[in-house]
């Protein structure tokens, strides 16, 4: 059974950027596709980006795009979020989470849900 672990995040200023890993054991990452979601405080959890399992096709919330980039490493079992330009709404716990397909950003078409990792964009 696949299972999810999230690092990379921190404090950093507005304008700074992040990377983010989603860690996979478990099962075979080639199987799945990978989301990222993020859920501030008071508000509910929201899709940001997935990917699909070859990496060739991949999603992103209208609010990132441009400025976040989403990969994989499937021999390192990891799919990375990079976030460049972030701003104060981008404070969330970020989540990562597997589909069978990279076709939508619902939280209900995912599972194995990681625990998160915090980011904080604040000057």
């Amino acid at each position: 059974q696949l299972q999810l672990v999230e690092s990379g995040g921190g404090l950093v200023q507005p304008g700074g950027s992040l990377r983010l890993s989603c860690a996979a054991s478990g099962d075979i990452l080639d199987n799945y596709a990978i989301g990222w979601f993020r859920q501030a405080p008071g508000k509910e959890r929201e899709g940001v980006s997935c990917i699909s399992s070859s990496g060739l096709s991949t999603l992103f919330k209208a609010a990132v795009k441009g400025r976040f980039t989403i990969s994989r490493d499937n021999v390192k079992k990891t799919v990375y979020l990079q976030m460049n330009s972030l701003k104060p709404e981008d404070t969330a716990i970020y989540f990562c989470a597997r589909a069978p397909r990279c076709t939508t950003l619902r939280v209900r078409d995912y599972g194995a849900w990681g625990q998160g990792t915090q980011v904080t964009v604040s000057s």
